[in-house]
């Protein structure tokens, strides 16, 4: 493949960034309360309006916003969390990303890539536990070109065991031309998610200095040409604490404006992981931007209100504290149950770090993770069935901001988080979950959605599996 960035321009205002950051500061309470009042209109923000919500240095403006985001997350979403898992295909890779312990550099590095077999012995590992929905990572490295990716999602989807199956596989890996991405999209992949990692060019520049990864253009531009060749189910990222968190937040809403006004439609989902220790990798030790975890939970709420309609996912980066505490704030997705080691599924050994990007926060096993968002009141979710209804990008949209999000996820979630309870969990978080299926039950107004769904459920009871509207 050819890296061409001919005719590329960036779409990432650097001098208009920094001037909206110096000049919104100090916005009077009247101002935020009128900022996040708009979000709650279902409207996204202009970038002078974030600018002024993630300057805010108050601690009651900033419980302000907090708040607003929480109300504007139950609206739009309600209280469901959508669990997904990631899938480390393979680490080979010929970037060399300063901050990644993925580099090529990395001597420490044990370097590996999934076979067949292997792929198989995850996809089973991850099945019997009770995922549905992956998300696979792949270094970049010429070995997994588009006919690699595209075979491996077949793969998992074609793996069933015992009384699972994968339903959707998202994608992490590196930008490709066209007709790479339309190879990808040949197998029903679901979101492809490409993290910019820093949105100012000079900063990439320099923790980029060698592989194809260099380009900030090739990689700015990626996610077009994925909309070119038809993929219209796209997740953007920002890696925090390679540059100022503020810069980053309103980068990702320019590439989200972008989108917008290029094709229709904006990013399906929004990433915001800090950055984490990496094996091998001393400047992960003491990034040059680190976040504090005040100013983390005021990014979270400020991207909710800033693009009301987006899923934002919070990984197990995080540790368990924060990742409970931020849930209020508008993440409508997590990874559980997560290992980041290639083959750490199926076989978990003692080089298990080496072969790992960064360090995870949060290690708990996906039924844990189940049982303390059930009795904490949230729905856990493995629902599919946006894709699967062919309801992506401008045509989920149209579902979206009318509201008919929460018409359709909520009696899914259900369905999904109770076949789970009746084929995976433990017997407490059975115990909970009914209990938590039984008080969403008593929420439902429309007469003729709540029977629907209790037949589906009573079915559910019977055998039946993989229900949904």
């Amino acid at each position: 493949m050819k890296i061409s960035t001919e005719g590329v321009k960036s779409f990432i205002p650097n001098q208009e960034i920094e001037r909206l950051l110096s000049e919104q500061q100090n916005a009077p309470a009247s101002r935020i309360r009128d900022i996040i009042a708009k979000s709650l209109d279902k409207q996204r923000l202009n970038p002078d309006e974030t600018a002024a919500l993630i300057n805010v240095k108050d601690p009651d403006l900033r419980q302000m916003i907090m708040d607003g985001a929480h109300e504007l997350k139950e609206r739009i979403y309600g209280n469901r969390i959508v669990l997904f898992a990631p899938l480390y295909v393979g680490n080979e890779c010929i970037n060399d990303c300063v901050y990644c312990g993925f580099r090529i550099s990395n001597s420490e590095c044990h370097r590996s890539t999934l076979s067949h077999d292997e792929l198989v012995a995850e996809t089973r590992a991850l099945v019997e536990t009770g995922h549905k929905r992956l998300i696979m990572v792949y270094g970049e490295h010429p070995m997994y070109d588009a006919r690699f990716i595209a075979d491996t999602v077949q793969t998992v989807y074609d793996t069933k065991y015992k009384k699972g199956e994968i339903r959707r596989v998202n994608i992490n890996a590196a930008p490709m031309d066209i007709e790479g991405y339309r190879i990808v999209k040949s197998v029903g992949i679901g979101t492809y998610q490409i993290f910019q990692e820093t949105y100012h060019q000079p900063s990439y520049e320099k923790l980029h200095p060698r592989g194809p990864k260099s380009s900030f253009l090739w990689r700015l531009d990626g996610l077009d040409r994925a909309m070119k060749a038809g993929i219209d189910d796209l997740g953007i990222g920002a890696l925090m604490g390679l540059y100022d968190w503020r810069f980053e937040v309103m980068g990702l809403l320019y590439h989200t404006i972008h989108l917008e006004d290029t094709f229709g439609v904006g990013p399906h989902t929004i990433s915001f992981p800090r950055i984490e220790p990496a094996n091998g990798t001393d400047f992960t030790e003491h990034p040059p931007f680190g976040v504090s975890d005040e100013d983390f939970k005021l990014l979270v709420a400020s991207i909710r209100l800033s693009v009301p309609y987006t899923g934002m996912i919070l990984t197990a980066r995080e540790p368990i504290a924060i990742r409970n505490e931020v849930l209020r704030f508008g993440v409508s997705q997590i990874d559980a149950g997560s290992s980041i080691g290639v083959g750490d599924y199926s076989h978990k050994d003692d080089e298990s770090r080496k072969k790992s990007q960064f360090v995870l926060g949060d290690t708990r096993s996906l039924d844990e993770v189940i049982y303390e968002l059930a009795i904490g009141g949230y729905i856990p979710s493995f629902c599919t069935s946006c894709y699967r209804a062919g309801r992506t990008g401008e045509h989920f949209m149209e579902f979206a901001i009318p509201g008919f999000v929460k018409r359709f996820c909520t009696p899914n979630a259900l369905l999904t988080f109770a076949e789970y309870l009746y084929d995976f969990s433990s017997e407490k978080t059975l115990k909970a979950g009914l209990e938590l299926i039984d008080r969403e039950l008593s929420k439902v107004e429309d007469p003729q959605m709540l029977t629907a769904v209790q037949e589906k459920l009573q079915q559910m009871k019977t055998g039946t599996r993989d229900l949904f509207f």
